[in-house]
């Protein structure tokens, strides 16, 4: 199968640039994105590096894949990369079919051979597959700009190719939604434990917790207690809140991941997109076993559940703004049929300046996306309005920002409302 040849470029500014291998005859273009030959042309030269996956890629080519795309991220931040812009850059088939590419665009401002020779070097230290694509870009002397394709091979350059780079429309849908359900918002928890079969060769931790997820039943049903799960930002007040609900209403309180494995929950953060989201999508049908059988008993609190998995794998997957998420009721949204729903899920949010000032001083230690969360506002905004695209069942917002008696009282007056509704 041909290479993917569209692009999607996501600038300083969260905004997307596309741009497309066009034919060998320059007539057959239209006029080039002013963005575009800015970043790609003279008098600075810029590289593509893209990781290959086929549409058909199976569960341990996509890990192959994700694992490899961050040892390159981690190398393009050494050397002769430190003084070049690195831009996420994705790859991708134009009929919205899975297997886009994940991939860098490294725009050098001295066009220094030395940023050739390394990038040349990483390419030809590449011996299994997937070894990653490396284009670079040039202008003609009509201003046309070029992309040439390098491999390595027997320790020399050999250009396998060239094409034209030409503008493209923005699809309809973000290029990597078809990829979600395959990569990191898992429909079902097979699905999630594929991928961690996968990683118990270089991650002894991921067969702990396959067998802790073996030990659950697949179909579990809640008792007759209510079941509550409450959402939210870091610094929202949920911690302060699920532990004030539980003990309003003499009810267990469970966290996901839950204690059995949140020990493993560092290795884990460090790895790929693709690999994390399993551990706290299985993390998941744990907490759902202990769900059932607690609630049997008890109300039942749950300090986050699916939907938190859910929106932060699709606000780091979607590149660009708001604008680019799936749209509403969109099948990404909807909660896995094969995993144990709550009666109720309340979404606590409180303005960015006052999530903000409440992080100040707390000197915790950050995971990846909650130190993003705090640095990048598009970030945030993009994992807000996923919590509020969620849909079967769909969070209640609450205004945490009151005092805490005030927060309280609303969410013990929503569970009540639902219980009186069941």
């Amino acid at each position: 199968m041909a290479p993917p040849r569209r692009f999607v470029l996501e600038l300083p500014d969260c905004t997307l640039a596309h741009f497309a291998l066009g034919a060998d005859d320059p007539g057959d273009a239209d006029a080039p994105d002013p963005r575009l030959a800015a970043l790609l042309g003279p008098p600075e030269r810029s590289y593509s590096l893209c990781v290959p996956v086929t549409p058909d890629a199976g569960c341990g080519a996509r890990v192959r894949a994700a694992r490899l795309h961050q040892r390159l991220l981690h190398q393009l931040r050494r050397g002769p990369f430190q003084r070049c812009q690195l831009l996420r850059l994705l790859c991708y088939c134009p009929v919205g079919q899975a297997g886009a590419q994940q991939g860098f665009l490294l725009r050098d401002p001295l066009d220094g051979p030395d940023t050739r020779q390394a990038l040349l070097e990483l390419l030809g230290a590449c011996q299994e597959a997937p070894r990653p694509h490396l284009g670079e870009f040039e202008a003609d002397p009509r201003g046309q700009l070029w992309q040439r394709l390098w491999e390595v091979q027997d320790g020399r350059r050999l250009q396998v190719g060239c094409a034209q780079v030409v503008p493209a429309p923005e699809p309809p849908l973000h290029p990597v939604v078809p990829d979600l359900p395959s990569s990191v918002v898992f429909p079902d928890r097979e699905a999630a434990r594929a991928v961690l079969e996968e990683c118990t060769s270089f991650i002894p931790e991921a067969r702990a917790v396959l067998d802790l997820v073996d030990q659950c039943p697949k179909q579990v049903q809640k008792g007759k207690f209510q079941v509550v799960a409450i959402e939210g930002l870091d610094a929202t007040g949920k911690t302060t809140v699920t532990q004030s609900v539980a003990d309003s209403l003499k009810a267990v309180l469970l966290k996901s991941p839950p204690s059995c494995i949140g020990q493993w929950r560092k290795i884990f953060d460090d790895e790929p997109t693709i690999i994390r989201r399993a551990f706290y999508s299985l993390g998941n049908y744990i907490v759902a076993s202990e769900i059932a059988k607690e609630s049997a008993k008890s109300p039942v609190i749950v300090d986050r559940y699916w939907h938190s998995t859910a929106t932060y794998a699709i606000a780091t997957e979607v590149s660009g703004g708001l604008q680019h998420l799936p749209p509403a009721h969109h099948p990404v949204y909807q909660w896995p049929e094969d995993l144990l729903k709550p009666d109720l899920i309340l979404l606590l949010t409180v303005s960015p300046e006052e999530r903000l000032q409440r992080l100040q001083g707390r000197g915790m230690e950050k995971t990846r996306e909650e130190a993003e969360l705090e640095a990048n506002s598009v970030f945030r905004q993009k994992v807000e309005m996923s919590y509020q695209r969620m849909e079967n069942p769909g969070c209640h917002v609450v205004d945490a920002s009151p005092c805490r008696e005030k927060v309280l009282q609303t969410v013990l007056s929503l569970i009540q409302n639902s219980f009186n509704e069941l």
